[in-house]
Formats: C-alpha cells, structure tokens, sequence
C-alpha cells in the first residue's frame, strides 16, 4: 500500500472523528462526550481513536487550533495601513471560510465550545494591532488596548449574529460592516 493512499485514509478517518464528534457536541456539552459515543459515530474503534487523539478534550483543541491557524493566514493580510478595498476583501475573505466552516464555527463560537476559544481569537491579532495603533494614533499602550478589545469583542459578536441568522446577509456585507464600524472608533 502506497503512503498517499495510507495518508487520504488517515485524513479521511481524521475527518470522520472531527465531524462525529462536532454532530454530538451539538447535542450535549463536552463534558457528557464520551470516547465510546464519538467512535460509534464515526465507526471506528478506540484504538483508531487513540492513535489520533487523546481525549475529546484534546480533539476539541485540535479542531480550535486548525480554524485558529486558519484565521492566523488571513488575518496576516489585514494591516492598519491597508486600504479600505484591501481591509474589507481581506476581512470578507475571513467571513467567507467563517461561511465554509459554519457548523464548526457556529459550535466553537457558542458556548458548547471551549470558554477560552474567544480569548484565543483576540489574542491572535493583538500583538501586531496594538503597536500599529500605537504608532499610527499615538495611543498609550493601554488605551490602544482598549481600544483593541472594543473593536475584537464587536467584531466577534457580529460574527455570531451573522451565524446564528443563518449567514442570509452576504459575506462582502459583514466584512463592510465591521470595516466601517471599526473606522469609527478609530477615527
């Protein structure tokens, strides 16, 4: 057996885990998941289960750190000094793997997920946000933090009232929003 097709059936298997468990995270919290339940979902063994992950805890932190690497990417295109063309296609961009990634998102984003997954997405782009901020507005580095928070928690709260809508309004639209309101505080 060839290791291509050895690593399309792992990633297959992997898959088959991550939406199993995501389908009964959606019905109970974590804390009532267990090994045996997300195996029968996926129709594996435990043995297979164990190979990839340790717990459903570490499989929940496997799932965040993916979509958290994912958001990473695209949040690197979004610089203070962009263009407002540039910001809102570069945030629509991450409204639209938010759109792709729904029934994921919509579980990491509630509060079936993990409680510290909202602090991990703010602190994703603190760093770099608070120093340009800084610099560009003259800010004290507690004001631009201020500042940072404001902007995060709104952000991600317009994300969650997109999901939970159904995502009717389209991804250009959100981004736009969330582009402008932050213009505001910022002016």
């Amino acid at each position: 057996m060839s290791p291509k097709s050895m690593d399309r059936r792992v990633k297959y298997t992997i898959m088959m885990i991550k939406k199993s468990f995501i389908s009964i995270l959606k019905e109970k919290p974590i804390a009532k998941i267990t090994i045996k339940q997300i195996c029968e979902e996926a129709d594996i063994n435990r043995a297979t289960f164990y190979a990839h992950f340790k717990d459903q805890y570490d499989l929940l932190q496997q799932i965040e750190d993916g979509f958290l690497e994912d958001i990473k990417l695209h949040l690197a295109s979004i610089a203070y000094s962009a263009t407002e063309r540039e910001s809102v296609s570069a945030l629509e961009r991450i409204i639209g793997y938010i759109k792709e990634n729904a029934e994921v998102c919509s579980l990491l984003l509630s509060d079936r997920g993990n409680l510290d997954f909202h602090k991990r997405i703010m602190m994703i782009a603190q760093t770099q946000f608070i120093a340009e901020l800084k610099q560009k507005k003259e800010l004290s580095a507690e004001d631009a933090e201020y500042i940072f928070l404001f902007i995060t928690v709104g952000s991600v709260g317009i994300t969650q009232k997109w999901i939970v809508d159904g995502m009717k309004r389209p991804a250009v639209e959100i981004a736009q929003m969330i582009f402008t309101l932050t213009e505001k505080v910022l002016l």
